[in-house]
């Protein structure tokens, strides 16, 4: 906790800092629960992804420290605190925040604001009333009660709005969603079947994919205006190397967050956590691969947080592979594969990676699994058809000929 001083009387936030020290700023709002547990753990998340988090006491007028959770229990006080909020006075706080976490050393000069429910309205508000780079806001609640703000914005909004919120009712999304069609500065995202709250992990409406698909959003949208720039191909490649030219299990780890987690989709081969990969990595990937083993590339997308790659694996099967063919000895057979992988960052660390392949096209190369089992092409000749578009087309298709004069 830190004082923000930036008027008089002070208060406090919570400061949560990226292993650089320095970077573009971030003032993350709270719910109507204070700061509590939840709100400093989005705080120490953020500054992985390379922020200078300040998460402002906004309920110090009313009575500093307040640290509620969702509970039942908690839930009465939460919501008395909430309808004694001012939020005049919040967006004077916001605004010191935003001027303290500005002039804190490292700081880049270039500060966002971000909030859930009650923080999601008050950044909302902050894109008009302050002097924020950007504001990014969760479920806000009472938006379509200050539209005309939407008309004021001086940054860029992201607004995540939640299909089934209780607290957002349809009349009042549609209206909030017709005002921002107006404003080339606004991004909206529905989310459907969503109620209030997904994004609170553990929450009783928390919903992990949609919460994912925010946060990439979020970070979009927060790059885009105010950086952190990372170099994500660049140190996708540096890991990668690592792990298949250099061959070295421990300076690969290095490349990863502290608990990173890795899964080969049809196998279910990786690990989860720092202990469980590095183990995975060194008695059963980095040291098991052929020495012929190869990546052709195919393309690459980057985006603000992740990476896709799609390649052909090549590589004669000379030795046991337990993240391929787990339990299977040698064949000599040479194996092409078309490969998708998705990796994911957080700032200039990998996170996870998603790979994904055809096992039976694998199993089929390997003498298996009899081609006339399976009701597709699984062989070599999926991968030369990825490299080689010339090749043909539709050759499964029995019905094929008879639409050529159609």
């Amino acid at each position: 906790m830190i004082e923000i001083s930036a008027q008089s009387p002070a208060f406090k936030g919570y400061l949560a800092l990226p292993a650089t020290g320095s970077g573009p700023g971030l003032v993350l709002c709270q719910e109507i629960f204070g700061v509590n547990a939840n709100m400093q753990a989005m705080a120490d998340l953020y500054a992985e992804e390379g922020y200078m988090v300040l998460v402002p006491d906004l309920y110090w007028r009313l009575q500093p420290g307040i640290s509620l959770t969702d509970a039942a229990e908690d839930m009465p006080a939460a919501l008395g605190y909430y309808q004694r909020f001012d939020e005049a006075s919040g967006m004077q706080d916001v605004q010191a925040a935003i001027t303290c976490v500005r002039n804190l050393p490292g700081c880049s000069g270039q500060v966002g604001v971000m909030g859930y429910c009650l923080g999601g309205k008050l950044a909302y508000l902050a894109a008009s009333q302050t002097d924020a780079d950007v504001a990014v806001g969760y479920y806000g609640v009472g938006i379509e009660q200050a539209l005309p703000a939407m008309a004021e914005l001086t940054c860029p909004l992201l607004l995540h709005i939640a299909e089934l919120d209780a607290f957002c009712p349809p009349a009042a999304r549609e209206a909030i969603l017709a005002a921002a069609a107006t404003q080339p500065l606004v991004k909206t995202q529905v989310y459907p079947g969503m109620d209030h709250a997904f994004a609170r992990v553990g929450g009783a409406h928390y919903h992990a994919p949609s919460a994912q698909m925010a946060y990439s959003r979020t970070l979009s949208a927060l790059r885009k205006a105010i950086g952190p720039d990372y170099d994500l191909s660049a140190i996708a490649d540096h890991h990668f190397a690592l792990e298949f030219a250099t061959r070295d299990a421990e300076a690969t780890m290095t490349t990863m967050v502290a608990e990173p987690y890795v899964n080969h989709v049809p196998t279910m081969t990786g690990g989860v956590g720092y202990a469980m990969l590095r183990r995975f990595y060194q008695h059963h990937f980095i040291h098991n691969n052929p020495q012929d083993m190869d990546m052709t590339p195919i393309s690459r997308v980057v985006g603000a947080d992740r990476m896709v790659d799609e390649f052909v694996l090549s590589f004669t099967h000379d030795c046991e592979i337990d993240w391929l063919l787990p339990n299977v000895a040698p064949t000599g057979r040479h194996i092409e594969i078309p490969m998708l992988v998705v990796v994911t960052f957080r700032g200039d660390k990998l996170y996870n990676e998603h790979i994904y392949w055809d096992q039976a096209g694998v199993l089929v190369q390997a003498g298996l699994l009899d081609p006339a089992l399976v009701p597709a092409i699984c062989g070599v000749e999926q991968a030369r058809k990825l490299l080689d578009p010339a090749l043909p087309s539709n050759t499964l298709m029995a019905n094929w000929s008879r639409s050529a004069n159609a």
